[in-house]
């Protein structure tokens, strides 16, 4: 199969996934848009659950990434605490 691919978007398609092949970084693009489109599908059905239920199910606590504390211009520092080396 021939097909013209944009080779900047190509190239970083392949160092976000970490694909060897340009094979491979166009398959595993196509799967995440597929994985994608179903899931947006899934949501939008809402899972078989009325508004109720849906608002009652979601975990707050399940996003894997925390909000950042950040420090009150008041709040005295933390006696642990280290300045960031960046």
């Amino acid at each position: 199969m021939t097909m013209q691919i944009d080779a900047e978007v190509l190239a970083r398609v392949m160092k976000i996934t970490g694909a060897e092949t340009k094979t491979a970084a166009v398959e595993t693009a196509l799967n995440e848009m597929a994985r994608r489109h179903k899931m947006k599908e899934l949501f939008a059905s809402g899972l078989g659950l009325t508004p109720d239920e849906l608002r009652t199910a979601f975990d707050p606590g399940s996003y894997p990434e925390q909000p950042s504390i950040r420090q009150r211009v008041a709040e005295d520092p933390e006696p642990h605490a280290q300045p960031d080396p960046a």
